[in-house]
């Protein structure tokens, strides 16, 4: 049987381990002017230029109004353009601008070390395990969802 608490429940251990790793992040991004979430949806944009903002705000995992609202920072430092989708006038292609490419070179480095140094406490099979539960929880959990909204 599992056990009842704060202390037990996984959304509340994950959630303490994610701000945790977030703020670590964080502290050593801070010269960049970036923060964590600007920062994954610049490395999103990075690995598929040109996307919309739909497709952009589901890779990140944030929500449409969050997006929106990361993307005209990013657009604000120079780091990334939106331009009119030809097909969709209502839509735009967000492309990732040459600070934005040199800006993400320099911080990519920075959160892999992030997570090796918060991970060493790990064997790499209990990492390779702890990646695979997460996803399984994140993908029944979004399953949950969509039915919630039938």
């Amino acid at each position: 049987m599992r056990q009842k608490g704060l202390d037990h429940s996984i959304g509340f251990v994950m959630g303490i381990s994610y701000r945790r790793m977030n703020q670590l992040f964080m502290t050593r991004i801070k010269s960049y002017d970036l923060t964590p979430e600007q920062w994954s949806v610049l490395y999103r944009i990075r690995e598929q230029d040109g996307m919309i903002q739909k497709d952009i705000a589901e890779k990140s995992g944030k929500d449409k109004p969050t997006t929106t609202r990361i993307l005209d920072s990013l657009e604000a430092k120079g780091y990334v353009t939106k331009k009119i989708g030809k097909n969709d006038r209502r839509s735009y292609h967000v492309h990732i601008t040459e600070a934005g490419i040199q800006a993400a070179d320099q911080i990519e480095p920075i959160e892999y070390q992030v997570l090796r140094d918060v991970s060493e406490v790990l064997t790499d099979e209990e990492y390779t395990l702890m990646i695979n539960m997460l996803n399984k929880l994140s993908s029944h959990a979004a399953n949950l969802l969509e039915q919630e909204k039938e």
